[in-house]
């Protein structure tokens, strides 16, 4: 199938899937759901499947690997090899380091590592079903299951993208849009100082696009925040009632 040939969004400014510009895709969050994990999320966002889970603060083995002066960050984003239509190779590869990489350190930007010095903390990101914007949704993930397991950040970090299909920015891509648009603009945010924590651009787009992009992704950011806090407090009644 040829780009030109996949309309992804009509004169009226209606996408594929239904949705208008500014539309998310049908967000689903549940928290504590892996026991044996120190905290844990199952996040359903569009047909991405995600299940994050936080193990830590432990003490950081080799200890030439300690840090003195605060804890270490140790994200590990993994697609399973079922998740996407054309099986994918078991294991990771460079795309899922690069992705590993970037949410590791947006989570050190809100973790209050400095409490825990010589420490690690490890968040397993695990994809069982892909479909556009999977870091986003990996971070998002990865904020509640930090926040399920007590960790001490100064927010909980929260991920959505925006792009540019034929011609328009909209926000949250989906499937389609986001293998024949022809921009995408993952973003992570701290949503109670506004802080960008993750940033990074695939295409091409105007200074005006741009912005306007990110002005579509933050408003996506705080409007999936509230999901993740809605998520946690769901837990804590259950618990509070089981009482």
């Amino acid at each position: 199938m040829k780009t030109e040939d996949v309309k992804l969004i009509d004169a009226k400014g209606i996408r594929l899937d239904g949705r208008k510009i500014d539309e998310l895709r049908p967000i689903k969050i549940e928290s504590g759901v892996l026991h044996r994990a120190d905290g844990s999320c199952y996040l359903e966002w569009g047909g991405n499947k995600v299940f994050a889970a936080v193990y830590g603060p432990r003490e950081a083995i080799p200890r030439h690997t300690q840090n003195p002066l605060r804890a270490i960050v140790n994200a590990k984003y993994n697609m399973a090899a079922f998740s996407v239509e054309d099986r994918k190779r078991p294991g990771p590869d460079r795309r899922s380091r690069e992705i590993s990489k970037v949410i590791s350190e947006a989570l050190e930007k809100v973790i209050l590592t400095e409490q825990f010095p010589r420490s690690m903390i490890d968040v397993a990101i695990e994809v069982l079903d892909a479909e556009a914007g999977t870091r986003c949704a990996g971070l998002t993930a990865a904020g509640v299951a930090l926040a399920d397991a007590g960790i001490p950040m100064i927010d909980i970090p929260v991920g959505c993208a925006a792009g540019k299909i034929g011609g328009k920015v909209v926000l949250d891509l989906g499937k389609e849009e986001d293998n024949f648009g022809d921009a995408d603009v993952p973003l992570g945010i701290s949503p109670r100082t506004g802080e960008i924590i993750l940033l990074q651009m695939d295409g091409h787009l105007t200074f005006d696009e741009f912005n306007t992009a990110l002005d579509y992704a933050i408003e996506g950011c705080n409007k999936v925040s509230k999901l993740q806090k809605e998520a946690l407090l769901r837990k804590y009644d259950t618990i509070k009632e089981g009482k």
